[in-house]
Formats: C-alpha cells, sequence, structure tokens
C-alpha cells in the first residue's frame, strides 16, 4: 500500500486527463493518507509563447479554488496538501516568485524538465551525448535544492545522458551524495517505471544503492487511475526493495491530518 502521493498532476497541464475530483478518489480508493497535488508550474513567458506542457498564470484562481473545496470536502477521508511541481530557473525566478505570492502554496517539487526556459529548450528528457548537458543539471537540481523551494526532486534521473556511463556515474553519484547529505529521498517514478521510459533507470538506482539514499514512490498521476493500480505500485515498491532503498511514506510537514 502506498500512503501518500506527493505528484499528482491535473488537466490544466494539457497532458493529463480527468476531473480533480478523479484523483482524490482514487487516492482514497488505494489507502492513501495524504495527496500531494503538484501540477506543472506556470512562469511569465513572452506573450507570443503559449506552453502546451503546463496551466497558464490566469488558472492559477480556478486551480486553488477547486482544490480547497475537495480538500474540504473529502477532510474525513484523506488529507490533501496543493503545490506544483516546478523547474529551478534562475534568471526566471524572480518573477515566478513574484506570480505565487499571495498563495497558499502547501509545497514544491523540483522538476527540472529544462535546464533553460522552456521557451529556448531543450527537453532533459531527449538523449544527449553532452556531459555538459549533464553536469548542468545536475548543478541545477543541487542549486535549486539549495534555495529550500523544494522539498525533493522528481524522476532525478530525467536526464537522458547517453554517453559512458563513467562520466554518468560521476555526475549522477555527486547528485546523490548530495540528497542523502540532506535527508531527502530520490524519486522511483512510477510514470517512468510502468511506461518503461529511460527513468526510474536501474543504473541510477544502483548508485543511489551504493551511496545510502533512501527513496519516495512518485506515481506522477496524469490520469487518476494511476493512483490506484496496486501492480504499478508493487512494481516501484519492488524496485526499491531490490536495490536496497528504504521507502519514505511521508514527507516531513506535510503529514496526514486525520
Amino acid at each position: 500500500m502506498l500512503l501518500a502521493n506527493y505528484h499528482t498532476h491535473t488537466a490544466r497541464c494539457r497532458h493529463a486527463w480527468g476531473e480533480d475530483k478523479e484523483y482524490v478518489e482514487n487516492a482514497i480508493q488505494e489507502g492513501m493518507k495524504v495527496l500531494g497535488f503538484s501540477d506543472h508550474c506556470p512562469w511569465i513567458f513572452p506573450k507570443d509563447y503559449v506552453s502546451h506542457t503546463r496551466m497558464e498564470p490566469q488558472e492559477l484562481d480556478g486551480y486553488f479554488y477547486a482544490l480547497e473545496a475537495l480538500r474540504q470536502e473529502y477532510a474525513r477521508d484523506i488529507t490533501i496538501y496543493i503545490g506544483f511541481e516546478s523547474e529551478y530557473i534562475p534568471e526566471l525566478m524572480e518573477e515566478q516568485n513574484q506570480l505565487l505570492d499571495g498563495y497558499p502554496v502547501d509545497y514544491m517539487i523540483l522538476g527540472e524538465h529544462f535546464t533553460a526556459s522552456e521557451v529556448t529548450g531543450p527537453y532533459t528528457g531527449f538523449p544527449t551525448e553532452s556531459e555538459q548537458d549533464l553536469e548542468k543539471y545536475v548543478d541545477l537540481c543541487i542549486a535549486g535544492m539549495e534555495t529550500g523551494k523544494y522539498v525533493y526532486v522528481a524522476h532525478p534521473d530525467l536526464i537522458h545522458y547517453t554517453g559512458p556511463d563513467e562520466i554518468y556515474e560521476e555526475h549522477m553519484e555527486r547528485l546523490c551524495r548530495y540528497l542523502k547529505g540532506k535527508d531527502i529521498p530520490v524519486e522511483i517514478n512510477l510514470l517512468g517505471v510502468v511506461e518503461k521510459r529511460h527513468y526510474t533507470s536501474e543504473r541510477f538506482l544502483k548508485i543511489a544503492q551504493r551511496i545510502g539514499n533512501s527513496a519516495i514512490i512518485g506515481c506522477d498521476a496524469h490520469t487518476p487511475d494511476r493512483l490506484s493500480n496496486p501492480e504499478y505500485i508493487q512494481t516501484c515498491l519492488d524496485l526499491a526493495q531490490r536495490f536496497g532503498l528504504p521507502v519514505v511514506d511521508f514527507l516531513p510537514g506535510l503529514m496526514p491530518k486525520a
């Protein structure tokens, strides 16, 4: 059984499906005590650019209004937290912070999908043999976590480095050591595992095992059923056990209230 999931999207991101309530009810069906919504956070982009992977800034009011209503409606059944998944892009942070100022954001997770603005890309999940890209990705993940803004790194091995294993291990070991030192779990990403993407990879989990990291299961739910499929969830739990990674049930400060 998965007691909590902090990696949940909504249809507002334009590549997820289902009603907000369906996500809540599926989490309750699984027996979860905590459900964290962390849809892709909006940015202030140039006016002529429209993102197809995240909500627009004008959707923030509706996001919080709808989820706060569900939090009250299901308070006896599950604890709901409202947050975001977001990149750490230093040159854009001031405007994003201003955008979110005044909203009751419970938490954020770091998902470094781009190492620059989404407008210029590229997506970090595209294959690359560039050590420079790998190094920049790890540097940004560490720098982002150092801000204290994010509770953990979503799909930490999203960077799709296809070069020599020794270079991959050098940089990803640096990330794992940092997370271990801060007592931050590495995410085993259910979406990546069940869709057989390049993440969560065994080569990454071998590094985490060697360093002694703990793990958290992140459903990365883009459809409600990903929160209540026991076979998918067990596959991720089995991965953690196979590589000797203790699974964290709840994040500090984001515990069940009921």
